[in-house]
């Protein structure tokens, strides 16, 4: 069977297609419904069936793979490096399970996890799916400020952290940031399971917190049975940014979830059980989720769990890793691959790559000339996929485990099984032409997988991702993209005020309200501006109450300065901006609106387009001086 009718039967007949599919994961007891679409565009798939991701992701393969690896752990900021086999990562699941139900956590109840890339971050996000419980993980060293509103939303009854993680060499130390969190979050936890990594002291708060070890220890033969869940129950949620201040929690089901991780391990990835898949990315991001955790362990293959940098100790150490454990398939992020084009091409030949099938890379566009250099460097497929955390696996790419399709510089591919794509124009709600732009969309239902809802507001839902196009309900990825007269997509950029910063989601409005919570600051606008190594960066423009506390160089420098602090305290450096620039006005619109398309357009040394609204041209002027234009 072709891409083509392959995709066809799944949109034509999802019912037996996805039934189909159900075929490669276990369920306790059989689903009696495919799919329930009866309150659009809620989507249920596989009602009545109960299955586990923690049993298919381990317990399965016990019979067959006990002492095969299943968990590689790497990390080149400690020098460690482990292997635990499936038996191996079996016990130390349940070891957390059991620590997990004496601090009284069960079925539905929320376990928050802060954590660096390590083990047990993992043992604690497995545990949490085998009883039933459900982890929200928190990307590791994310600011008091931001963690504080997660552990509100999700009120986890307990929180599962380290002592600090590292980065580059420098440790990064979490617990501080934890009991900030705490002491700001009107919820609070009963319970801090610590993992004590000896890089950085800590003080403990005594009848709060608990020391992993010493729990473990109490646990070493500790059976905990799995507990099964109905397909349509929460597996976990994942915090993402929006256009609100508020970050939206993305809500993940069960049986739908493992389903499409199964079959994308078989139709895109082509990853067989006994082989080993790296993933550079992170457990705090939807990558780390379905491709460090659940996806390679569903098709039984081993997973490396890697703490580092793609540089560091020097820039062959991914290339090394894939020697040493006969890497077969590779996911990692255009942002990784032009910080090592920077680097001597020699490390890309210096180990042997010849087990790797494919490097597959996602999180931001992918440009032509790193796909080049790194596929002539490899001699292996590079292959883009396109997709969000909303959908939790590929809305686009090419699947070489249906048909050999070639891939297309510049394109993350076609649409995939169960997404009926579309893109539509912005005003009208019409699919538009061959090579025309339009909002790439997808008519609901959406597929397995997918997101349920937002967690605790069924209405943010519908409003955030099925409201944007007038007359149709569709939901928006909120990109713009084109087609092609091959099929071929290429995604163009945002529509919404969403950056993507070396693959990670910041919502602009986030950092526009952290660095106006700074004393000297009356309105401020935040851009994303490409840039050539991360993809995009966060400019700011910031309008004073003072003027005057930037009359001379040294008072701009030193308030830029304590405008970039204040929004590394609140977010984390990841979302600080290259720049703050100062202006006494913000171009707008005579009704108010910030024309952010425009500000963009300038900072990209773009054409700002259409300007009829405005309702200053000097604010536009002041932003041309600003970047010295």
């Amino acid at each position: 069977m072709n891409l083509e009718s392959f995709h066809r039967q799944s949109i034509e007949d999802r019912e037996g297609f996805w039934a189909k599919q159900a075929e490669l994961i276990h369920w306790n007891k059989p689903f009696g419904q495919v799919l329930d679409y009866s309150k659009p565009p809620f989507a249920r798939w596989f009602l009545g069936g109960e299955t586990n991701l923690c049993f298919n992701a381990i317990d399965r393969h016990l019979a067959s793979q006990a002492d095969k690896p299943a968990l590689i752990y790497v990390s080149t900021e400690t020098g460690e490096e482990d292997t635990y086999s499936f038996r191996q990562l079996h016990e130390e699941v349940m070891r957390m399970a059991a620590i997990m139900i004496e601090q009284g956590v069960g079925k539905g109840d929320r376990v928050l996890v802060y954590m660096p890339m390590v083990p047990q971050a993992v043992f604690a996000m497995l545990a949490c799916a085998r009883i039933g419980a459900i982890h929200s993980v928190v990307f590791g060293g994310f600011a008091a400020h931001s963690l504080a509103s997660r552990i509100d939303d999700a009120t986890p009854k307990l929180i599962v952290s380290a002592d600090a993680g590292s980065r580059a060499g420098k440790v990064v130390p979490y617990k501080h940031l934890l009991d900030e969190a705490i002491e700001l979050s009107a919820h609070k936890p009963s319970c801090v399971l610590m993992v004590d990594r000896k890089l950085a002291p800590m003080t403990r708060i005594e009848g709060r917190d608990l020391d992993y070890a010493s729990q473990r220890e109490k646990h070493l033969d500790a059976q905990v049975p799995v507990t099964w869940l109905e397909s349509n129950e929460i597996s976990y949620t994942l915090y993402t940014s929006g256009t609100t201040g508020k970050p939206k929690g993305v809500q993940r089901d069960v049986g739908g979830y493992a389903v499409a991780l199964a079959a994308s391990m078989k139709h895109i990835y082509c990853g067989n059980a006994g082989e080993t898949y790296f993933s550079s990315s992170d457990i705090g991001w939807v990558v780390g989720h379905s491709y460090i955790v659940y996806g390679p362990l569903l098709a039984g293959m081993a997973t490396i769990v890697y703490e580092g940098t793609p540089v560091r100790p020097d820039a062959g150490i991914l290339w090394r890793l894939v020697e040493k454990y006969q890497v077969t398939v590779m996911f990692s992020a255009p942002t990784a691959i032009r910080v090592l084009k920077k680097q001597d091409p020699a490390y890309l030949t210096a180990h042997d790559t010849s087990s790797l099938r494919a490097l597959f890379l996602a999180g931001e566009p992918l440009d032509e000339p790193t796909a080049q250099w790194i596929e002539e460097g490899l001699g292996r497929p590079i292959i883009d996929n396109y997709w969000q955390t909303e959908t939790g696996w590929p809305i686009l790419t090419v699947a070489h485990g249906i048909e050999k399709t070639p891939t297309r510089l510049g394109s993350p591919g076609m649409p995939m099984y169960g997404y009926d794509v579309r893109l539509l124009h912005e005003q009208t709600g019409e699919q538009v032409g061959v090579n025309e732009k339009g909002v790439v969309a997808i008519m609901p239902p959406l597929p397995p997988g997918c997101m349920q809802t937002v967690w605790g507001d069924d209405e943010r839902f519908v409003d955030t991702y099925f409201s944007s196009i007038p007359g149709k309900l569709v939901y928006s990825t909120f990109d713009w993209g084109v087609r092609d007269a091959d099929g071929y997509y290429f995604i163009l950029g945002r529509t919404d005020d969403v950056i993507n910063v070396a693959g990670h989601r910041l919502g602009t409005r986030e950092i526009e309200e952290s660095i106006s919570s700074h004393s000297s600051v009356a309105e401020c606008a935040v851009v994303g501006v490409a840039d050539q190594l991360k993809g995009q960066v966060a400019m700011a423009f910031a309008v004073l109450k003072d003027p005057t506390v930037i009359a001379t160089t040294s008072g701009r420098l030193a308030l830029e300065g304590e405008i970039m602090k204040v929004v590394d305290n609140q977010l984390g450096a990841i979302a600080r901006p290259s720049r703050v620039h100062f202006v006494t006005l913000l171009p707008k619109t005579r009704s108010g609106k910030v024309l952010r398309r425009a500000i963009q357009a300038l900072c990209e040394r773009r054409d700002p387009g259409d300007l009829t609204t405005i309702e200053d041209q000097a604010a536009l002027e002041q932003v041309r001086e600003a970047l010295a234009i």
